[in-house]
């Protein structure tokens, strides 16, 4: 159903049961998988693919340029898989040629009022981004991270999966997985986030062996090298202590301790 005051570019392509809204704008090259819904007052500009039963709440800004000196009017893209939630003026910037040209959210997401997506990140699946949660360019997301109301995250940082980001933390480095990050300049990590794990069906064994890397990672005083072999060693055989290994050994910022 697409309400009489839309505006839709004859460009654009709509999958099965698609709902446009009063107002809404959505321009060439845009296509809006079956079962999507696309609220008063929004704008969707291409080229933008869009997955099914997506929600965009009015007023969301969704495909728009990037907000980047260099861009020229390059062909650029967003791609946004199934299932996610975009709440009011949440905005999505494409992305830029030297940025690899895309930005990608995946599936199951929840975006609440006035969060960012800047161009070039990647952002997994099943986040949360609470309100005014901040990423600029080239950011990348991990699957189940949740991202604190008006915390910003600088340029080419990455979040790792699980982690949790408190609210007004400025992120400057890579955030570790599982892990929770707090605060502003320095930013600090506060141990496992084990309530968060706990809720989302991580066994005790495997909580506590991330509780223990963490505290070989970040409490101890081995150097980086040897903490990450100690923790190979002492807890390899548990895939999450692998990723956390593998996560800070390729970090390309360094890390928030």
């Amino acid at each position: 159903m697409i309400h009489s005051t839309a505006i839709v570019s004859s460009e654009a392509a709509f999958g099965d049961g698609v709902e446009v809204g009063p107002y809404a704008i959505i321009g060439a090259g845009v296509t809006i998988g079956v079962g999507s819904k696309v609220g008063a007052f929004s704008r969707i500009e291409g080229p933008t693919v869009i997955g099914e039963r997506n929600v965009f709440y009015g007023q969301v800004s969704i495909g728009g340029p990037p907000q980047d000196l260099k861009y020229r009017g390059e062909r650029t893209e967003l791609h946004i898989g199934n299932d996610n939630m975009f709440r009011e003026f949440v905005t999505i910037n494409r992305g830029t040629a030297g940025g690899g040209g895309i930005t990608t959210v995946e599936s199951g997401n929840f975006f609440m009022a006035y969060s960012h997506v800047a161009h070039d990140c990647h952002v997994g699946s099943h986040t949360i981004f609470a309100n005014n949660a901040t990423l600029a360019g080239h950011v990348e997301i991990g699957d189940h991270a949740t991202i604190g109301a008006f915390t910003a995250i600088h340029q080419f940082c990455r979040v790792g999966d699980h982690a949790f980001i408190g609210g007004y933390t400025v992120v400057t480095q890579d955030a570790l997985p599982f892990i929770k990050t707090v605060g502003e300049r320095p930013a600090k990590t506060y141990g496992i986030n084990t309530i968060g794990l706990q809720r989302k069906g991580f066994s005790p064994e495997t909580i506590d062996a991330l509780d223990r890397a963490y505290r070989i990672l970040i409490r101890s005083k081995l150097k980086l090298h040897d903490a990450l072999l100690k923790i190979e060693t002492d807890l390899g055989f548990f895939a999450e202590t692998r990723y956390l290994v593998d996560f800070a050994r390729h970090s390309q910022r360094g890390f928030i301790r």
